[in-house]
């Protein structure tokens, strides 16, 4: 039930921007030459780097297949020149935007050049995640429907003897638990909205919801299947998610001041 967790180590985009921080463009090397435009081997890098930061790996085949491409990209831009395609209105609007999301991503590298995060802060946002995530985890199956009515019949159809997981598959919104019955993952109680997370923490184990839960996403039907003490993985393990976590809030309060203090009409 991937959609109603909202407790994540990992903070989109910001582990990329991590990475790229460390190109070191290579601007006095050039990769190749078409039709004698030079292409620079700091883009070649860039790419690569940027495709790195998402798992990709670094080797002389992909770094072959992606020297091929720039070029044929460059053959085709030229081209596309020649037909003066460069001055359509579509293609310079399409470069102003290119050209502010480029703005933001620089933007976006700077502040994270400038604020690290210390080790210091790093342990403080350790003890403050294994404070909110608590010392269990549990494993839970859940029917999710749009109405109080519906949820309220299917908890009668369960007591009277119907698998929760055959309604589950039948009847669930939840596309991500549905077809596995309404199987959840093991979490921790704070991985989930509230109040879905309350419910469980007042559940024993094979306990059936007796009355729907509510949250923004709808009505739930919740049996709670087990519970076990949470390991929280080592500091070192997730220092580096950490990290991206700080960044993510850092950033997104700095943002927040720039917005406050710009003049939109």
């Amino acid at each position: 039930m991937h959609f109603l967790k909202f407790s994540q180590l990992t903070a989109l985009g910001i582990s990329g921007l991590i990475a790229v921080t460390a190109v070191h463009a290579q601007s006095g090397s050039t990769m190749a030459k078409v039709n004698g435009v030079a292409i620079p081997q700091s883009r070649l890098e860039l790419i690569l780097k940027a495709r790195t930061a998402q798992g990709q790996p670094d080797t002389p085949e992909t770094r072959k297949a992606l020297r091929e491409d720039l070029i044929t990209e460059e053959v085709i831009a030229q081209e596309a020149k020649k037909k003066g395609l460069d001055k359509d209105p579509d293609f310079i609007t399409q470069m102003e935007m290119a050209r502010q999301t480029a703005l933001v991503r620089a933007y976006q590298i700077d502040y994270i050049k400038k604020h690290p995060v210390s080790d210091e802060e790093l342990r403080k946002e350790y003890e403050a995640v294994k404070t909110q995530m608590g010392d269990k985890e549990y494993k839970a199956h859940h029917i999710l429907v749009a109405t109080e009515e519906e949820a309220k019949d299917i908890i009668a159809n369960i007591k009277k003897g119907t698998k929760l997981e055959k309604i589950a598959e039948e009847k669930s919104l939840d596309t991500g638990s549905k077809n596995k019955g309404g199987e959840l993952d093991w979490s921790p109680a704070a991985s989930y909205v509230q109040p879905f997370a309350e419910a469980l923490t007042k559940m024993t184990k094979g306990q059936l919801t007796q009355q729907p839960v509510k949250t923004p996403f709808g009505w739930h039907v919740i049996r709670l299947d087990d519970v076990r003490p949470l390991k929280v993985p080592p500091f070192e393990e997730i220092k580096q998610n950490l990290a991206q976590r700080v960044l993510q809030r850092e950033f997104a309060a700095s943002v927040g001041d720039l917005r406050g203090k710009a003049k939109v009409e």
